[in-house]
């Protein structure tokens, strides 16, 4: 499958309505739990001052949570509109719009025309994405200082459960498709881009990973 044929479905699967319910659920419950892992270690690092590249970032729970805690500035790369605009509308609302910049498309298409941060997010974005390896690689290039991620374990349960979800998928004609990548996979990719790994955490069918640059 392309990626360009993949994308064609994100539109659909990430829509309007499912955004505007991610944002009220995130606005009464505030982030998942794997989320929470994330930003967790982040603000062990130290936020006061830094930047934030979110690649995939839904409603933006990740960067209202640190602009609350001194962040300086981020980027929101998503190939879903309605997403886009569902954070758009959270960050007015918090009062720190101003302060990020919002791209639509697909992160690899555009990756060359960004700048590196000093933190790289993939909240549950890599599982979403066929060519895994391009993903990695250029969103970890852009790293100065922590990479982090949240994806499924590679395990069989997640495996025939992603191939359920996908049947469905299919079902509806949609090219949009759910991946389990392998994690050893992943970790090499990131040790290509000059990354270790922190420490990677698990939370039900989801694995948080933290890599850190050298130095």
């Amino acid at each position: 499958m392309s990626c360009c044929r993949h994308c064609e479905g994100v539109e659909d699967v990430f829509s309007r309505e499912l955004a505007h319910n991610d944002l009220d659920d995130y606005r009464r419950k505030g982030a998942s739990r794997q989320t929470h892992m994330l930003l967790a270690a982040l603000h062990r690092a130290g936020v006061e001052g830094r930047n934030l590249l979110d690649v995939g970032g839904g409603v933006g729970a990740i960067q209202h949570e640190l602009f609350a805690a001194g962040l300086n500035a981020a980027t929101q790369v998503d190939a879903s509109s309605a997403y886009l605009a569902a954070s758009q509308e959270e960050a007015a609302r918090r009062g720190h719009a101003e302060r990020v910049t919002y791209i639509h498309g697909n992160f690899v298409d555009v990756a060359d025309t960004l700048d590196s941060a000093d933190y790289v997010t993939l909240d549950r974005v890599i599982c979403c994405y066929p060519d895994m390896p391009a993903l990695v690689s250029r969103s970890a290039a852009r790293a100065r200082h922590l990479y982090a991620l949240v994806y499924p374990r590679d395990r069989w349960w997640s495996r025939l459960g992603i191939h359920l979800l996908n049947l469905n998928f299919w079902l509806r004609r949609n090219p949009f498709r759910v991946f389990v990548h392998p994690s050893a996979q992943v970790d090499a990719i990131a040790a290509q881009a000059g990354l270790k790994l922190h420490s990677r955490q698990f939370a039900g069918l989801w694995q948080v990973v933290i890599y850190a640059r050298a130095g």
